[in-house]
């Protein structure tokens, strides 16, 4: 297994009126991240805020290259991300969730005390199986093949690569004390975008090189 210190190359924000990230995505142009009563979109470019949805918005955040997903309490919304409408509406895993991707078809729901990531239909909310984790899993991410998600336990915060059959953990990035990770959400090459939970900050992280 690999292990590095995990290399922080910008942050962003706070935001005006944002108290805690949850969720983060990206949609090529835009990161998207859950603050709370809103759904809230800045430009990576420059950190400027560009977009604003009223949703409930507490948890992960995923977009399947059209459509925005949403997770709060128990439920995942699909948002249309240009007019703010919610198409649809399906339940979240029992007990609700964490972080969340799309990939595959399909949505990845993370469990943040039972350890665990789901993957979920997006049309029924049917979970299709289960990987465990052996920490608290925070935010989910898919780029070019690799599972990673986000750990936040004991004032501790990583990024893992994990194998997407087993959960065996395959790679580690452990982040500065005191820094925690909540979303992630990779830009499909070589960042890292990481929710920063109560700093109201999301701080972009360089992705390892990929191995082989």
């Amino acid at each position: 297994m690999k292990h590095s210190t995990a290399e922080i190359l910008r942050e962003y924000g706070p935001f005006p009126g944002v108290d805690k990230i949850g969720g983060v995505s990206f949609d090529g142009e835009r990161v998207w991240f859950a603050a709370g009563e809103t759904l809230q979109a800045f430009d990576p470019a420059n950190g400027s805020s560009v977009r604003s949805i009223q949703v409930p918005a507490h948890a992960g955040t995923a977009f399947d290259g059209k459509h925005l997903y949403q997770l709060a309490d128990e439920q995942i919304r699909k948002i249309d991300p240009n007019t703010g409408q919610v198409l649809a509406t399906i339940p979240a895993p029992a007990g609700g969730g964490s972080g969340m991707a799309w990939a595959e078809g399909s949505l990845w729901v993370g469990q943040y005390r039972n350890r665990k990531i789901h993957q979920v239909d997006p049309d029924t909310g049917a979970i299709l199986r289960t990987i465990e984790s052996n920490r608290f899993v925070t935010g989910v991410t898919w780029v070019e093949g690799e599972l990673w998600h986000a750990t936040w336990e004991d004032e501790q915060s990583e990024i893992r690569r994990i194998d997407p059959h087993n959960g065996e953990v395959l790679e580690r990035l452990e982040m500065p004390t005191g820094t925690f990770v909540s979303g992630l959400e990779s830009d499909g090459g070589e960042r890292f975008f990481c929710g920063g939970g109560g700093s109201g900050k999301v701080r972009v992280v360089r992705r390892p090189p990929r191995t082989s």
